[in-house]
């Protein structure tokens, strides 16, 4: 299975991962605010792989003016009936269709590992304006809860490869170096057990399994999380992880 064929499979479950997918808690903008010392109020962003509309719709609510850079058909369709007053064009972060210039921010929220960083790094450099701000942050689990732990190494062991299906592998990684500055924030989100279960099962790596095959691991997965949480209420613990450079 190729990086793009995964990167696409998610058109066929974006209403899945509008619906399921967490968030970004408000001091990670609050952090990137401080890095790039400046304000996203009136400021002009590129939101690259922005998906269905996750980050793009917490940069929007802070005053951005963003436009926001998708290449999957169902993705961008989502994220129009999701945001229909934020404008979405089609493309990839290896070859950005924005003019040269042009920005204050180019974000990459959960989709840096998409892309070549050899190709998407000078592309977002060349769209941002001197003093501009390439950001890349992502949510990982914070594994340090045994409960996750435990999830994590049954998803290896189904998986049979290093990254699981939860990411947090060294392909997930944001971007390194001494140009960058990172941050990590950890925040909790509270859910019912199903969104949990509907958020797992929109990663890629279960997308490209099949759906009986999916549809098994989730059900042993829900039979095992019920009892661990049986008010069906589940608290998920995230670390976002922002690396920040400046042009």
């Amino acid at each position: 299975m190729t990086t793009i064929s995964r990167a696409r499979s998610f058109d066929k479950a974006a209403a899945q991962y509008a619906a399921n997918r967490p968030s970004y808690p408000v001091s990670l903008l609050d952090a990137l605010e401080e890095v790039a010392d400046r304000s996203l109020t009136g400021a002009r962003v590129a939101d690259v792989g922005a998906g269905t509309g996750i980050a793009t719709a917490l940069l929007h609510a802070r005053g951005a003016r963003v436009v926001a850079v998708e290449p999957g058909d169902g993705m961008s369709a989502q994220f129009r009936r999701s945001l229909p007053d934020v404008p979405v064009v089609r493309g990839e972060g290896d070859r950005l269709p924005l003019a040269t210039g042009v920005m204050d921010f180019v974000t990459y929220a959960q989709a840096w590992h998409w892309t070549d960083p050899a190709a998407s790094v000078p592309e977002a450099l060349r769209v941002l304006r001197p003093g501009g701000a390439f950001a890349v942050w992502r949510n990982d689990f914070d594994r340090s809860a045994p409960w996750l732990a435990d999830q994590e190494a049954r998803l290896r062991a189904y998986f049979g490869h290093g990254g699981g299906a939860l990411g947090g592998g060294s392909k997930d990684r944001v971007p390194e170096g001494p140009e960058f500055t990172v941050r990590r924030v950890a925040w909790t989100r509270r859910v019912p057990l199903e969104v949990h279960l509907g958020s797992l099962g929109s990663h890629s790596a279960f997308l490209v399994l099949g759906e009986e095959r999916a549809r098994d691991f989730l059900a042993a997965e829900r039979e095992r999380l019920t009892s661990l949480f049986p008010d069906g209420t589940v608290d998920e613990p995230y670390v976002v992880t922002l690396a920040v450079a400046l042009r």
